[in-house]
């Protein structure tokens, strides 16, 4: 009778284990870095290299920054058109704000940060309180930060670019924190990759450790549930906008002191690739399902993809059917899985 009992004990924990196991959200997504990665180490030679590998951890860093507070919003039930010009909207206050006022270029960044917060607050505000969906409201935070981008630019500086703050007070210590290139073990590492690490980390303890993380899936999953037993839903989406507004300023800082001046035009499209990396990574249209660590594993497929297709010297102009590809198969394997996680309920 014992060996039956600790048998059926056995099964009963085979079963859960890999019922939790199936039922994450970034399985599929670390199946897909995985082949990513060894066809890419097959097919070009250099992909290996200590050099070209710290290359394809600063093109992740630089989409993976933005692919984890979008993910949250995503996890949410929203999504944020207008998060690729923000960063270059936080990016241009901090440069103008400096140089006009041959301030301390610290003095922009602070700015920078409470004008780029307050943009965000301002999207998740207007969406709670019209009800419209968020494709609206952040198309028209999209269109109206890409003509104030160009406008301003061209009204203050006369041209399309900024003017250069490489010479001014403190850019040394702002370049070294958003900029600066690290040697870890022998391999340069940009500083991004480590805002990236730490973003993952706060992003996941959030969602998994903390009440604020409970509300999160509740509002993704059915906001009315989630408002009938006390979540404040309102609260919940400002918040996930204003984190988005927050990796856009760290993003925004890195683009101007890595090049100490700013194009008002960049940025355009880049939300689709923040949406796609959250998407790869296991996060679903619809809310509700996802995690931090899958947008980074996303977020590393994508720089494998397009870093790879540089080391195998193949024409860039295939990079986006590849992506599109990416996405399609990231969202059938997504579906799939979690069709195989509910059938082991």
């Amino acid at each position: 009778m014992s060996a039956l009992t600790d048998t059926a004990d056995e099964r009963l924990l085979e079963t859960s284990s890999l019922r939790r196991l199936l039922a994450r959200p970034e399985l599929g997504s670390v199946v897909g870095a995985l082949a990513v990665f060894a066809f890419f180490a097959f097919v070009a030679d250099s992909f290996l290299r200590t050099s070209s590998l710290s290359t394809v951890l600063y093109a992740s860093s630089t989409i993976g920054i933005m692919a984890v507070p979008v993910a949250l919003l995503m996890i949410g039930g929203e999504f944020d058109l207008s998060a690729g010009v923000l960063v270059t909207s936080s990016a241009l206050i901090s440069s103008m704000f400096s140089y006009q006022m041959t301030a301390n270029v610290w003095v922009g960044v602070g700015v920078s940060l409470l004008a780029t917060l307050a943009i965000g607050a301002f999207n998740g505000f207007v969406l709670t309180r019209t009800r419209l969906p968020s494709f609206i409201v952040t198309l028209g935070t999209f269109l109206m930060l890409t003509g104030m981008n160009l406008g301003f630019t061209k009204l203050i500086g006369g041209t399309v670019s900024t003017k250069t703050i490489a010479d001014m007070e403190g850019f040394p210590t702002a370049h070294d924190v958003f900029a600066s290139t690290l040697t870890i073990g022998g391999v340069a590492v940009k500083v991004t990759v480590l805002w990236w690490i730490g973003l993952v980390a706060l992003a996941s303890w959030i969602l998994l450790r903390t009440r604020t993380g409970n509300w999160i899936f509740a509002v993704g999953g059915n906001q009315d549930a989630a408002r009938a037993v006390g979540v404040p839903v309102d609260a919940t989406r400002i918040g996930l906008y204003t984190g988005v507004a927050f990796g856009a300023w760290i993003s925004g800082q890195h683009l101007l002191f890595s090049y100490d001046v700013v194009q008002s035009g960049e940025g355009v499209g880049n939300e689709l690739i923040y949406i796609i990396a959250a998407v790869i990574g296991g996060c679903l249209i619809t809310g509700g399902h996802g995690s931090a660590v899958g947008s980074a594993v996303g977020a590393l497929i994508f720089g494998m993809t397009s870093k790879g297709i540089v080391f195998a010297e193949w024409n860039p102009d295939w990079f986006k059917f590849f992506l599109g590809a990416m996405l399609l198969l990231a969202t059938l394997l997504n579906t799939w899985v979690r069709k195989r996680a509910e059938a082991t309920t």
